[in-house]
């Protein structure tokens, strides 16, 4: 088609010339190029120590929140269980002892399972109430939160009804219960009260060793040296570990029997008061 001119209007006014500028069809690469961004790359990526740091900051972080849970456990759920079965071993044994047939039955009164329960001991002072069972097992007596009586070879030791002998007992002072967690602060004169079938055993404490070898038995056989008795008698020994939260050493309570009152009597003024 040929070229013609346009011819226009008077009243229409000619159009600015505008020129238009060419596209970019090949932008420039950016600064660097190729290589520049390989080296971008590779610096992008953690090196082995980032990484190597990371992974011990994850296991130290998963290490503390287990001994945390581990800590939580031993200081406060033992306590939880021990304190749960001590009351369901107490609540136990004043059932039976409030049974007719039980309370009549023949018995020698002096056979008893390990781990079986046949007292209940009470230190009024420290607000303390806790069966007693037979043996110082730490997974069947100990550890569920009762006492323990010294009642197998080599350490066997006396009863409360015996007419002589040490009624010799053991407990933990931190976790598991704790029932003996405050007997350091025991007077002379404060009672301990066992608690049986028929009778409370009513004892005054008389003195305390503060800290001795595990080694040494000697504090619970019949007269205990340093105890200040000087022959036979009717005594009690409460031994329990220390310092608090170690078992290095042993921390003793001594005391003489000061009455025996029948349980059909009521009970004793030492619980009363």
């Amino acid at each position: 088609m040929a070229l013609r001119r346009v011819r226009r209007t008077r009243d229409e006014p000619e159009e600015p010339y505008e020129p238009h500028e060419p596209e970019e069809r090949n932008p420039s690469p950016p600064i660097g190029g190729r290589a520049a961004r390989r080296r971008a790359q590779r610096a992008a990526r953690e090196s082995p120590a980032v990484i190597a740091s990371r992974v011990a900051g994850e296991v130290f972080i998963t290490l503390g929140v287990v001994m945390l849970l581990f800590v939580s456990y031993q200081l406060w759920w033992t306590n939880v269980l021990a304190d749960r079965h001590v009351g369901n071993e107490t609540k136990k044994l004043e059932q039976q002892w409030g049974d007719e047939e039980e309370r009549d039955r023949d018995r020698d009164p002096g056979v008893f399972s390990p781990g079986e329960g046949f007292a209940i001991m009470h230190i009024p002072r420290l607000d303390v109430k806790v069966p007693v069972a037979e043996g110082v097992d730490e997974d069947g007596v100990l550890d569920r939160g009762m006492v323990g009586h010294y009642g197998e070879e080599p350490l066997k030791t006396a009863m409360p009804w015996d007419e002589k002998g040490n009624f010799a007992v053991a407990g933990h002072r931190n976790t598991h219960g704790e029932p003996f967690r405050y007997i350091n602060k025991l007077d002379p004169g404060d009672p301990i009260v066992v608690e049986t079938r028929d009778t409370y055993y009513v004892y005054e404490v008389t003195s305390r060793l503060d800290s001795t070898p595990p080694s040494n038995v000697d504090v619970i056989g019949p007269v205990p040296p340093g105890s200040g008795f000087t022959e036979p008698g009717r005594y009690i020994t409460l031994t329990t570990c220390t310092p608090e939260f170690t078992s290095e050493y042993r921390l003793i309570v001594w005391g003489e029997l000061a009455e025996e009152h029948p349980r059909n009597e009521g009970k004793p003024d030492a619980l009363v008061r």
